[in-house]
């Protein structure tokens, strides 16, 4: 697959820029996808693999970063990382054969839901871990269940859903929430991205220019979350603004806004 100068460009770019949202927030794979279909000319469940390789190239050195920053708590999340996993390896099997359009249907409706979640509040988000809350497993296990087959099943949104979860529910700072989110994301998409490779629905070639700036925005960012003191604020606001944005663009505003200037 040749590619154009502007492809490289745009593709190393939007990638750094998706590496910083997914670390702080959630969704950068609106922006790769986005890339994957429509710059680089793959189809949907093509894209949807080829997304896989940026995603573990990302995960690995933001993770390392929050763990050598003394951010990741692997040990005491262990329930949680290993039942996503089982999760995501069911979705990721139903990823390669069913077409996820019409899902994205939902998807729109789940976000102004989640939007509301996020703004209604905002002091819960600002807190510090609680160590001594516990989650029913009755509770906190069908919910990473569900929400390991949503990442394996699509990636796209996986951030916000998994944020919302870790902070509002199991009582974790924001900061901390996202770098057990960045390890659990590269923990099942070496198996989500194993098993699209064996489908044979990755470009490693066009997946790898991404990886590129994915793992430059996850790392700088994970930086900036693990040293400065004001980083969960930060992460809070940049979370609404994705949201906000991600809803725009479903809703098709965007493009309503540009006909609008056109005239």
């Amino acid at each position: 697959m040749e590619l154009a100068a502007y492809q490289y460009i745009i593709a190393i770019a939007g990638g750094f820029f998706a590496g910083c949202i997914n670390t702080l927030a959630g969704s950068g794979s609106a922006i790769t996808l986005s890339i994957l279909t429509e710059i680089m000319g793959l189809p949907g469940n093509m894209a949807n693999g080829s997304n896989r390789v940026g995603v573990v190239g990302q995960g690995i050195f933001s993770s390392y970063s929050f763990h050598k920053n003394g951010k990741l708590q692997i040990q005491a999340n262990g329930i949680l990382l290993l039942t996503i996993t089982i999760g995501a390896i069911a979705g990721v099997w139903v990823a390669t054969i069913v077409s996820n359009q019409q899902f994205m249907m939902v998807f729109k409706y789940l976000m102004v839901l989640m939007l509301l979640v996020i703004v209604v509040k905002p002091k819960r988000w600002l807190i510090e871990t609680d160590r001594q809350h516990q989650v029913p497993i009755w509770l906190s296990v069908p919910l990473f269940l569900a929400l390991g087959f949503y990442g394996g099943f699509i990636q796209m949104g996986m951030g916000i859903f998994f944020l919302v979860i870790t902070v509002l529910l199991l009582k974790k700072n924001l900061i901390e929430a996202n770098a057990i989110k960045s390890f659990c994301v590269l923990l099942y998409s070496v198996l989500v991205l194993t098993i699209f490779h064996y489908k044979g629905l990755v470009n490693w070639k066009v997946g790898g220019i991404l990886a590129i700036g994915q793992i430059a925005g996850g790392y700088v960012t994970a930086e900036f979350a693990s040293k400065y003191k004001g980083a969960d604020v930060w992460a809070y606001r940049l979370l609404v603004v994705i949201v906000v944005l991600v809803i725009l663009r479903l809703f098709g505003l965007f493009e309503w806004v540009f006909k609008l200037l056109s005239y």
